[in-house]
């Protein structure tokens, strides 16, 4: 777990005068779970979009396993083993369930050149994330707990050594989260992914992560353990304000 599978060094990207993510170190351990959190307009997202090159930095470089991707095409670094799920989930219309998470195996890190492998480790991949006998449903029909799934699905079927997780968890109830931790948590120690997770949800993002970085205004302003994180006072006024964190203080 020690081998640093990704790092970013002076990490940063402005949008006119608009620092959103500025001057940000990060370190990913092979085999671990990485939790990231902040207030909205944090950078969290940004900070995402850069590692699997939806957005160019400004500043900064970012390399996995020893190589800089920052500059990379997406799907030059989805080939090297990077995918990523969106908090908005936007499949592809007018397609069904199998037909969408088989894009995902047929341009991956070990892309399947053969449609019939792709579709079986598509049936594969539903099956994990729960959606077995959906396989031939149209997208338009999924509820947002399925349609959260699917995404999930459909980065799973690029087979990634390294999972970028934004906010799958969002707008679901607590038996789904529940469902989803343990599925995390799965991937993770079942089959070794590294994952690199976003959530605003407290309860899950203490509960599935080894470490966690806290953003806010573009800045890392911490980084530790669960425990640690939840007993920084920094971090503390940064979500609840500084005059809660100084009454906790007293």
């Amino acid at each position: 777990m020690n081998q640093i599978i990704l790092s970013g060094r002076g990490v940063g990207k402005t949008f006119g005068a608009l620092k959103a993510v500025w001057d940000v170190d990060f370190e990913v351990k092979r085999g671990e779970i990485l939790g990231i959190i902040g207030p909205n307009g944090a950078g969290k997202t940004t900070l995402l979009s850069m590692i699997n090159g939806t957005l160019s930095l400004t500043r900064g470089s970012i390399s996995f396993k020893d190589q800089v991707i920052s500059g990379l095409k997406p799907f030059r670094i989805a080939e090297l083993g990077i995918s990523r799920t969106f908090q908005i989930v936007k499949p592809f219309p007018g397609m069904t369930l199998l037909e969408n998470v088989s894009i995902g195996a047929l341009f991956g890190k070990d892309k399947i050149r053969d449609a019939k492998e792709a579709r079986e480790r598509t049936r594969a991949i539903l099956s994990t994330v729960n959606l077995r006998g959906q396989e031939n449903v149209a997208v338009e029909n999924l509820n947002i707990s399925e349609r959260k799934r699917l995404e999930l699905a459909r980065a799973l079927a690029m087979d990634p050594e390294l999972l970028l997780l934004d906010e799958v968890m969002a707008g679901l109830n607590t038996t789904e989260i529940n469902w989803i931790m343990a599925l995390i948590r799965k991937l993770n120690e079942k089959e070794g992914r590294t994952i690199l997770v976003i959530e605003h949800v407290m309860k899950a993002i203490m509960g599935i992560s080894h470490r966690i970085i806290v953003l806010h205004h573009g800045r890392k302003i911490a980084e530790g353990t669960p425990e640690q994180i939840s007993n920084d006072e920094k971090v503390i006024s940064a979500y609840l304000g500084e005059r809660y964190a100084k009454r906790r203080a007293e």
